[in-house]
């Protein structure tokens, strides 16, 4: 592989310049001090930067200060020789120059100086600077001053960009400031160095141009014959030359010195903006200037960066590469890089940012195009399956890429006279030739829609034509198997829609919003076209394939996509009387859910009475019901009056109401009267068992539609009292059976009872009165205890159940375990909204939240959204809920293991972490949830001491282990209420006649949840969390042993890490304290409990007693670092980063839910309930 090296060294640069940036070899180094060193060799690497902060230390590399100080003392002393053609000596006549050798224009340097040290500490104290200040404003700044600076050079381009002077010191003044350790003059002068390459690089252009024009000039002047040639006009050519090719030396000198000076050590910068400002810039010359940078000197750069690992960094590559690549002329010059990076180019079609896999995918399109043969096989092969990604973006990217490779050397369109001719026939059937054989073979997926959304941008013109796509599935002699019509068939059917609605399909991500007038306009075009085509096609289609259910189905939906509007207005009458001979012969014959749903849809879609034709349809719909009415009427007295049905007698009857039930979804059979008939089957089923499940099936749902539509009618118009008594009987008797079915032996029958079940008791639940539909109140039900505890126990048996573990997802038993999750989540989803409609008691949610950290995999989100809605509607009861499951998960397990070693086994801990995920549902909002924690701790404890060990006996209470449960929720209370506690549980323990010799393990866990040291979660009465880490005052050294001293005796007694001492960074003037109450109204911001001078006797009557000063009151002094040194973190960093992380999973879920009374005193004996304890 041959290796691309630089054209030139970075040590030839013009002598003024070369002073400038590499004197002393401290502004132009190897790698400055916010580059990373990167050899010139070849590499793939990832040019970026090694460290992650912009700014860098003042005290390495060069100083620019001095730097620049130096080089304009020595310009000052002596002009430089003019040694390469960088800058010339100023014309006689310069006013820069005086007669004296000093230099009048020339402002004084220690300003300059003092100006760029001002700018520097200022910079380096913010950290803004205008480009990357936000707002409008400033990205228009950063547009004019690019402007400028394209502006300067050329009102200079002809004057004094040649003078040396002016051109000199801009370039060694950005020169330095691109070598910057302050990120603003780093990033500001690359910017400037970079645009004014580029307008050099226009200049340069112009050179060339101009000696190219001069060279043909003096070429025609000369040979003239000796009679017609100017002597005086060949020397003035000659004589432009040379001032031409100075010129041109002069410009390739200043973008030489910009070049190794700038660019060459900030392409690498540590700041991805700048990396790619000079990435966009080298682009635009390669482009602009072909000749001479479009060589692979410069190219590899941009090799380099196509492995940065900043995105807008590789997408200015791209776009740079894409502009190179566009041009066939340019491609020739390109065939050494494209070997050298094509394997990068083709690996980021994968990349992880979809707008970089776009470019990627439309460069590897260009280089399809432009270079032929490049690309491989292998290389194509990895792109093909982006077709199929869920961004569209990407999608169509990759969709033209996939058209230009299979489709486009094989369907190309000639042009005639310069106008594109119509394709042939044989062209467009080869097009789906290749369509057909692109999908089936490659296997990519399952569904042709994406594959024909994908194409849609670039061939939709072919996916349009709708005359070739029926004329190949009519075709008699076709040589198309049956995947292959099935897929055709999906293809016509996904070009309609797209052409018809215009969106993609369903999980396919596009950034439009809508749709403009003109591409609306298409649309409808579109639509009228394809449904003048289709309607005569679609009955000789549907008879076609009337025999295949997977084929038929997908053209029964076509009907959705129609104007159906065109059926009068075009006088096309006779072939929907042909489609709805079809319809009935499609429906009569297939039972499937699939065919009968789209059948019993398209018939709605023309059931408007809006048409002309609606009549014609109502009769047919009529007649297909009545057929099939009969039909049922006639099997169910066989199957009422035998014993015994054989196989094909309980397939027709199944059949048959799978039929009914279908179209009963869509319209409204209520006059042919099938609630009785299916009743009566429905008792038989639940009275003998010996009606066959998959008849049983499609019954239930008849009667759920027939008591629905009834409902609809009552609803729209006033209904008498019998009516809706009628209705509620109906409803009743229905529920009952429903809740037999519960019980039934097949699992799918027991599933749909409850589905239905729930969705009726949803429905005639008292919701159906809100709206001012107040008269509706008799229907509204409430179940019986005994139906909720019989929903609650079907949860248990089917929906609470471990699963096997899933495979890699593709086999048959994967995909069948996915359907099955799915279904217990809809179950579960379903007996949620009862409880949250108030349909069940709300302490049945106790049988969910119990599961919640068990199947939190499976269930989680349903669990916890159905957690925030219980609590926003009551915080009290959702507390008490949670107590409630977790008393039952305790008393299960109680009475499966026994009391001994309860904590030590591993349903115990799956208990406690449930416990903690409780806790944290309580969000942030401490004070809001003061009173209902403190409840939960009370009720808790009445709970472990309930039931008493037996006489004689020294064992615990056998509920005494529910106490390391409840300490999980002891970081949410205040430190009074742990005081408080700790006396309830007290007194509680004294009730117990036996008293152990040491004490009961459960006790003291929950004990040293409720110490004062137990402070890492408390935070302040606003729900504000404490910083980890505070910065603290010095204190003095007698203070400071008082704490080291305290630390180790607690280290010893407790075995517990030292307690840090908090302070406060603030200071502020020694106020004495006026109760908790005010000091919460004066600084919010502050957590800790700051005490002065000693409580009024109003403030002192709120405690219960002496002792719980203690953990207040300093008897030290009254100084604001004592009062704070009794404050403590004695949590570890790792129980608290938890608490932390998991306690902002509820914290957007509780800024939904209704605040508490705010203001509230933290120590009012009357919120605590004080006389319980």
């Amino acid at each position: 592989m041959p290796t691309l090296r630089s054209s030139s060294s970075p040590s030839r640069v013009s002598s003024p310049l070369r002073r400038t940036a590499g004197g002393g070899q401290r502004g132009f180094s190897a790698s400055s001090s916010s580059s990373v060193s990167v050899p010139y060799g070849d590499r793939d690497s990832d040019q970026a930067s090694q460290g992650d902060s912009d700014s860098l230390s003042a005290d390495e590399g060069s100083d620019f200060e001095e730097h620049l100080r130096r080089n304009v003392k020595k310009r000052a002393a002596k002009r430089p020789l003019k040694t390469t053609p960088v800058a010339k000596h100023p014309k006689k006549g310069s006013q820069m120059v005086c007669g004296h050798g000093q230099k009048d224009s020339e402002p004084p340097a220690v300003d300059l100086f003092d100006a760029v040290k001002a700018a520097k500490s200022d910079m380096q104290d913010s950290g803004d600077y205008p480009l990357t200040a936000p707002g409008p404003s400033w990205k228009k700044f950063q547009g004019s001053f690019c402007e400028f600076v394209k502006t300067l050079v050329y009102q200079c381009q002809y004057s004094l960009l040649y003078d040396g002077f002016p051109m000199d010191n801009l370039i060694s003044l950005l020169t330095g400031l691109s070598d910057s350790q302050v990120r603003a003059f780093r990033h500001t002068s690359t910017l400037a160095a970079m645009k004014l390459m580029t307008s050099l690089v226009r200049v340069a252009l112009q050179l060339s141009l101009h000696k190219d024009n001069n060279q043909r000039q003096y070429e025609a002047e000369r040979n003239k014959g000796p009679g017609q040639r100017a002597p005086e006009r060949l020397e003035s050519l000659l004589e432009k030359r040379k001032e031409l090719q100075e010129h041109q030396e002069e410009i390739e000198g200043m973008m030489n010195a910009l070049f190794r000076g700038v660019f060459v050590h900030r392409y690498r910068d540590v700041l991805p903006e700048i990396r790619a400002i000079c990435i966009e810039e080298i682009g635009s010359w390669m482009q602009s200037y072909s000749t001479s940078f479009l060589t692979d000197s410069y190219l590899k750069y941009i090799g380099w960066t196509l492995h940065d690992k900043h995105r807008e960094v590789r997408l200015k590559c791209l776009k740079a590469l894409k502009g190179l690549y566009s041009s066939q002329d340019l491609t020739a010059r390109l065939e050494l890089f494209t070997s050298r990076f094509k394997d990068r180019m083709v690996s980021m079609a994968m990349d992880r940012e979809y707008d970089v896999a776009v470019e990627a995918v439309k460069l590897l399109t260009l280089i399809l195009k432009n270079m032929e043969g490049v690309l491989t096989d292998a290389d194509c092969v990895g792109i093909y399956p982006v077709v199929y990604a869920s961004n569209r973006a990407l999608a169509s990217a990759a969709g033209e890429f996939l058209y230009w490779k299979l489709f486009y050397p094989e369907c190309e369109t000639r042009t005639v006279g310069g106008r594109e001719r119509r394709r042939s026939p044989r062209a467009q059937r080869t097009f789906f030739h290749l369509l057909l054989s692109f999908f089936v073979e490659s296997e990519l997926h399952d569904h042709a829609a994406y594959l024909v959304d994908s194409l849609w941008d670039c061939a939709g013109s072919q996916l349009k034509d709708w005359e070739s796509l029926t004329s190949l599935l009519l075709e008699k002699d076709q040589n198309l198997g049956d995947v292959q019509e099935s897929t055709l068939i999906e293809i016509l059917v996904s070009s309609v829609r797209q052409a018809s609605e215009g969106h993609p399909p369903v999980g396919r991500i596009t950034g439009r919003k809508g749709l403009t007038p003109k591409e609306r306009k298409i649309q409808a075009d579109d639509r009228v076209k394809l449904t003048e085509h289709l309607i005569p096609l679609l009955p000789q289609l549907l008879a076609k394939f009337s025999a295949d259910a997977e084929k038929v189905a997908p053209l029964l939906q076509l009907l959705k996509y129609f104007d159906l509007n065109i059926y009068c207005t075009r006088r096309l009458e006779k072939h929907l009387e042909l489609f709805l001979q079809q319809l009935q012969e499609v429906v009569v014959k297939h039972a499937e859910p699939a065919v009968l749903e789209a059948g019993a849809h398209a018939l709605y879609l023309l059931c408007n009475p809006e048409f002309t034709f609606f009549s014609r349809v109502d009769f047919a719909r009529s007649q297909l019901m009545d057929l099939l009415t009969d039909r049922f009427q006639q099997e169910l007295e066989e199957l009422l009056q035998s014993s015994f049905l054989d196989e094909d007698e309980v397939y027709s009857l199944a059949a048959t109401l799978k039929r009914l039930s279908a179209f009963y979804n869509a319209h409204d059979l209520s006059r042919w009267e099938l609630y009785e008939p299916c009743c009566r089957l429905l008792q038989k089923a639940v009275d003998t068992g010996e009606v066959p499940h998959q008849v049983i099936l499609p019954a239930l749902t008849l009667v759920y539609f027939s008591i629905l539509w009834t409902l609809t009618h009552l609803s729209g118009s006033g209904a008498s009292q019998k009516q809706l008594l009628s209705l509620k009987g109906r409803m009743v008797a229905f529920c009952e059976l429903c809740q037999s079915c519960l019980s039934d032996v097949d699992s799918e029958i027991q599933e749909q009872a409850f589905v239905l079940l729930s969705d009726l008791l949803l429905i005639f639940s008292p919701q159906m009165i809100v709206g001012g539909r107040d008269f509706l109140r008799p229907l509204v039900f409430f179940p019986e205890a005994t139906l909720q505890s019989e929903l609650a126990s079907f949860l248990m048996d089917h929906v609470f159940i471990q699963p096997g573990e899933l495979g890699s997802g593709h086999s048959q038993e994967d995909h069948l375990q996915i359907e099955q999750l799915h279904q217990r989540r809809r179950l579960l989803a379903g007996f949620c909204k009862l409880l949250l409609y108030g349909v069940l008691d709300m302490d049945a949610a106790s049988d969910v939240f119990k599961h919640y950290s068990k199947f939190y995999k499976d269930y989680g989100d349903i669990i916890k959204e159905t957690l925030t809605r219980v609590r926003q509607i009551d915080r009290s009861h959702c507390s008490q809920i949670l107590l409630l499951s977790l008393k039952q998960l305790y008393t299960e397990l109680l009475q499966e293991q026994g009391p001994q070693g309860l904590n030590e086994l591993p349903a115990f801990g799956e208990m406690r972490d449930l416990a903690r995920r409780f806790a944290l549902s309580f969000g942030p909002q401490q004070l809001q949830n003061r009173d209902l924690v403190v409840t939960l701790h009370k009720e808790g404890i009445k709970f472990s001491l309930s039931e008493p060990p037996p006489p004689g006996s020294s064992s615990q209470p056998p509920n005494l282990a529910f106490l390391e449960l409840l300490s999980e929720f002891s970081p949410r209370l205040f430190h009074q209420d742990k005081q408080l506690l700790l006396s309830y549980l007290e007194k509680c323990l004294q009730r117990i006649s036996q008293s152990p010799a040491c004490p009961w393990g459960p006790v003291t866990t929950y004990c040293h949840s409720l110490s004062p040291v137990e402070n890492t979660a408390e935070t302040s009465p606003q729900g504000c969390p404490r910083y980890k880490k505070r910065r603290t005052e010095g204190p003095s050294r007698r203070q400071r042993g008082d704490v080291s001293s305290s630390q180790e005796e607690s280290l010893q007694l407790n075995s517990i890490p030292p307690t840090p001492t908090l302070t406060s960074t603030a200071i502020k003037r020694r106020q004495p304290l006026r109760g908790l109450e005010e000091v919460e109204e004066e600084g919010r911001s502050e957590p800790e409990l700051t005490q002065g001078q000693p409580l009024s006797g109003n403030q002192r009557s709120r405690f219960s007693s002496p002792q719980h000063f203690q953990t207040l009151l300093n008897p030290s002094g009254p100084g604001l670092g004592n009062r704070l040194t009794r404050l403590s973190l004695m949590e570890e960093d790792e129980e608290e980063l938890e608490i932390h992380e998991l306690s902002e999973e509820w914290q957007e879920t509780d800024k939904h839910t209704s605040p508490s009374e705010h203001g509230l005193d933290l120590l009012d004996s009357t919120e605590l309930n004080l006389e319980d304890f």
